[in-house]
C-alpha cells in the first residue's frame, strides 16, 4: 500500500476554507452552519469540555441549547493536515478573554459527496 499524498495544496486549501467557515460560525453562534459542517450520521461524535455527544442529533441538540455568550476566542496555534484527497485533521489551541485555561480543539474532516464534514471533534481545556 502506498502512503497518501500529504497536504496536496488544492485539498489543503479546501479544508482550510471549511475550517475557517466553521470557526466564523462558532464564534458568531451560526447554528445552521455548525450543524451543516458536522456529518449527519450516528457515528459522528463530539467530546466537549463538559459533555460527550454521540451521533449527529446529540450534537445538534447540544448546539441548539448552548448559551451564546463568551464564544469569541483567539487561535494561538493551528495545524491542518490532509491525507490524500478525502481525509484531514485540524487542531488548534485557543484562548478566551478572561479565561486562564488554554483551549484545544481537534477535528477529523472527511470529504463526502456534499463536501467536507466533521466526523469527530474533541474540545478540552488545560491550565494556562
Amino acid at each position: 500500500m502506498q502512503d497518501p499524498d500529504i497536504n496536496i495544496p488544492s485539498v489543503l486549501a479546501e479544508v482550510e476554507a471549511a475550517f475557517d467557515e466553521y470557526e466564523r460560525a462558532l464564534v458568531s453562534n451560526d447554528v445552521p452552519v455548525l450543524d451543516r459542517l458536522f456529518r449527519d450520521a450516528d457515528y459522528t461524535l463530539r467530546y466537549g469540555a463538559g459533555e460527550n455527544l454521540y451521533g449527529y442529533r446529540a450534537i445538534r441538540d447540544f448546539r441548539a441549547g448552548r448559551p451564546a455568550d463568551n464564544l469569541a476566542r483567539t487561535i494561538t496555534a493551528r495545524s491542518i493536515t490532509t491525507f490524500g484527497t478525502g481525509a484531514a485533521v485540524a487542531n488548534i489551541e485557543f484562548r478566551r478573554a478572561g479565561v486562564a485555561a488554554i483551549g484545544r480543539q481537534s477535528q477529523t474532516w472527511i470529504r463526502f459527496a456534499e463536501g467536507w464534514r466533521v466526523v469527530a471533534a474533541h474540545v478540552s481545556l488545560m491550565k494556562g
